[in-house]
């Protein structure tokens, strides 16, 4: 499947979306949400894969290589995330402090060592995207934890989105051939959006995902009054990792809108 749905809560404990090697649509990344209640205790270890933990709401402590850390976050929208990321061999143990929290993980393989580091609000990149293009139809939050910028050592890359109400993202429409996860939520939560993913458009409720494969242009838009955030996650191919300038490849015929002397009907 492409698209994912969630119509339900998530279970406490952990919940696989996707998993590395499935026969159809495989996006080459495990990748799922940890629900927890107050002193909830999960372990996560793994000989191959690397890691990485996206508080996406709730205040849990996270432990690793004799660390010991306490981290919370209100809103997924108002807020920058927490992120931990850790190489291999690496014993993560997390216990819920509130009473209902949510952590997104998402691993694949890697053999390469790295250190594990805890990414705070402060250090994620975050821009306003489309401003003063398009009358601000398109204008949204672009969050990035970690690119090959910043972690070439990775075998992916992490970041969020947040769109206001009824405007679009990942415009103007781009691809690149590494796959790529969206993992959506709404305010309010009984909101919804599009995802198109080349000629094919899919409905989007809070906690669906959608799998972005086959090189295929993929901007979102959110219906008016719900506001839409997503987790973007990429997984860099063998050799092809994604990274600027080659990629994202933008569709040529709609890179005109990017200027912003660009006259858009009706001109104010």
């Amino acid at each position: 499947m492409i698209k994912i749905c969630q119509d339900k809560p998530f279970e406490y404990g952990y919940n696989a979306i996707t998993v590395m090697g499935e026969k159809e649509h495989d996006t080459m990344m495990d990748f799922g949400i940890l629900r927890l209640k107050k002193e909830h205790k999960e372990i996560f270890f793994s000989e191959n894969k690397e890691r990485a933990f996206l508080l996406i709401k709730g205040e849990v402590a996270l432990e690793w290589n004799g660390c010991k850390r306490i981290i919370k976050r209100e809103s997924c929208f108002d807020y920058n995330p927490w992120v931990l990321h850790v190489p291999k061999c690496t014993e993560v143990k997390i216990t819920g402090i509130s009473d209902d929290s949510e952590i997104n993980i998402t691993s694949t393989t890697n053999d390469r060592n790295f250190d594990a580091r805890l990414y705070s609000p402060d250090e994620c990149a975050s821009e306003e995207r489309g401003k003063g293009t398009l009358n601000e139809c398109s204008t949204r939050i672009v969050r990035t934890v970690f690119d090959y910028s910043n972690a070439d050592y990775s075998n992916l890359v992490l970041g969020e989105v947040i769109d206001f109400p009824g405007k679009w993202s990942s415009y103007p429409p781009h691809h690149h051939p590494q796959p790529e996860i969206y993992f959506y939520k709404f305010y309010p939560e009984n909101g919804y959006g599009f995802s198109q993913l080349g000629d094919n458009v899919e409905k989007v409720k809070n906690n669906y995902t959608i799998k972005i494969l086959d090189d295929v242009s993929h901007p979102q838009v959110t219906a008016p009054g719900y506001a839409m955030y997503y987790i973007w996650v990429i997984r860099h191919i063998d050799g092809n990792p994604y990274k600027s300038p080659q990629y994202p490849i933008f569709e040529s015929e709609h890179l005109w809108v990017n200027d912003k002397n660009a006259k858009i009907w009706p001109e104010k």
